[in-house]
């Protein structure tokens, strides 16, 4: 692999960035305790989690106008909340519920990380998430991308080609001039063929201590670390 034309590090970010289903889990106790309410907070934030891709494929197969990702989250919570027998919520409650994944944290080496390699390279998502939910995710994680990209300026989800290419685009750069960052293997088996470089990071224990999936890279990615100062360092940041 040629470093040398690498501009720019695109990233996905849930699972990879922040730690979706600890934060859902703290989010949804405090839910819990504010409205007295009787939950098991882990498999709910599964049980969101699992309809996420879901909502998505009509989007992905064209049946679908665009919709942000807000909205599938709220379309698919209301439903979520009445199979977990919860009612009698006021809307405002469901809509603090549904940002919740404005507020996620990030894992403890991403911060840091990103800091070491925006000294060197352009940062910028490759997310699925609206803008808003980025840059409101963003203020409350403090991470410092300098572009927020991916679905909603493409107005396409990934695994789409346009995903990945549309904010190659964005940034006047060719995905050979770009490293997709991603702890997901799908991310990286879309966005290789493409022409970006790739770039694994492990998060085994993003959907928990049970975690089947993405434990080991699929195939020989460009690079692959254990987390962010790994990759800064193998980028010589």
């Amino acid at each position: 692999m040629d470093r040398s034309n690498i501009k720019a590090l695109l990233f996905d970010v849930f699972g990879t960035v922040v730690d979706w289903r600890g934060s859902l889990v703290r989010e949804l106790r405090q839910f819990a305790k504010r409205n007295a309410i009787a939950l098991d907070p882990e498999r709910f934030a599964d049980d969101w989690r699992a309809l996420y891709d879901p909502q998505m494929a009509p989007i992905r197969a064209g049946t679908r106008a665009w919709t942000r990702l807000d909205a599938l989250h709220r379309e698919s919570l209301v439903p979520l909340l009445a199979r977990h027998a919860i009612s009698g919520l006021a809307e405002a409650e469901i809509d603090r519920l549904n940002t919740a994944w404005h507020r996620l944290d990030p894992w403890p080496d991403a911060v840091p990380g990103l800091w070491r390699l925006k000294r060197r390279f352009v940062l910028a998502t490759c997310s699925n998430a609206n803008t808003a939910l980025i840059v409101n995710m963003a203020r409350n994680a403090g991470l410092p991308w300098d572009a927020v990209l991916g679905a909603e300026p493409a107005r396409a989800y990934k695994p789409q080609p346009e995903a990945y290419l549309g904010s190659a685009d964005w940034l006047g750069l060719k995905p050979e001039q770009c490293l997709m960052v991603a702890a997901h293997n799908g991310d990286l088996e879309a966005a290789g063929p493409l022409g970006f470089h790739t770039a694994f990071v492990a998060r085994p224990t993003e959907h928990g201590a049970g975690q089947e999936r993405n434990l080991a890279p699929s195939r020989a990615w460009d690079i692959v670390v254990e987390d962010f100062h790994a990759l800064a360092a193998a980028l010589d940041c």
